[in-house]
């Protein structure tokens, strides 16, 4: 069974994304990624600059994440989307939703992404929906994930699954890929920690792949069954310098998952 490609969410370089993308570029490929995944890299860095520092790096790009305000204005929408064409990008992310503090908020982002992923698909692009752990939240019976999964066109909306806030969320991370497994294909390889703040909250500690407390051997188990295209480390926040946390992440997946 073929493998998924390998890449890096940017999130994790925080502002030198803006003030220093080559170095960026630099430390990723220095960690053995040979792939990223951002907004758009044209808008922010200039085609030519982009196009440039990617080959000087042999780097490739997986997918395009944006928030919901730019799948919700169609303008913006146009513009992601010629982005992704010109760039040969085929993975779209949306990350929220437009009001997710109600069924009904939920049932209208429902209709924008079906909306959204017919579009996209027309023009060779998939649409995946990121998943955080608020989405599981009971609206009253139901959750936001569940009018998702329900009145959304599984053929025009897939999922970018992050495994590490299905299991912040209490979800069988496992059970959950496999029972979308029409819908998976991209996915956010995360680890970390629960702990709780001087409220008693519950606060999320996000850490290197390994070093948390994700059960990742078996998530990506049930990745290999769906045939994922895509596994990209994301790490939020690190203590570490971005390469060093990358490093780590990127030794686990070869010696523990063997990618």
């Amino acid at each position: 069974m073929a493998k998924p490609d390998l890449a890096v969410q940017l999130i994790i370089f925080g502002e030198r994304n803006s003030t220093d993308f080559g170095g960026v570029l630099e430390d990723v490929a220095a960690a053995g990624y040979p792939a990223i995944e951002a907004g758009n890299l044209y808008t922010s860095h200039g085609k030519e600059n982009v196009i440039n520092a990617l080959a000087r790096h042999g780097l490739r790009v997986a997918g395009a994440h944006f928030g919901y305000n730019t799948y919700a204005d169609d303008a913006l929408l146009h513009e992601a989307l010629a982005y992704a064409k010109d760039a040969g990008i085929n993975y779209m992310m949306c990350s929220g939703v437009g009001d997710g503090s109600s069924v009904e908020g939920y049932m209208a982002s429902a209709r924008r992404f079906n909306e959204v992923g017919r579009l996209l698909a027309d023009n060779g692009v998939k649409f995946n929906y990121h998943n955080h752990d608020w989405e599981f939240k009971d609206l009253g019976g139901s959750t936001g994930m569940d009018v998702l999964l329900q009145e959304t066109d599984p053929e025009f909306v897939k999922l970018n699954i992050d495994v590490f806030w299905l299991w912040y969320a209490q979800q069988d991370v496992r059970q959950f890929i496999r029972a979308n497994a029409s819908r998976a294909g991209y996915f956010h390889f995360k680890d970390g920690k629960r702990l709780v703040d001087a409220d008693g909250k519950s606060v999320p500690q996000f850490k290197e792949l390994g070093s948390g407390d994700v059960d990742l051997k078996g998530a990506y188990s049930a990745v290999i069954e769906t045939a994922g295209q895509w596994v990209v480390t994301e790490q939020d926040r690190t203590l570490l310098t971005p390469r060093d946390s990358l490093t780590i992440s990127r030794g686990f997946l070869q010696s523990a998952l063997g990618l």
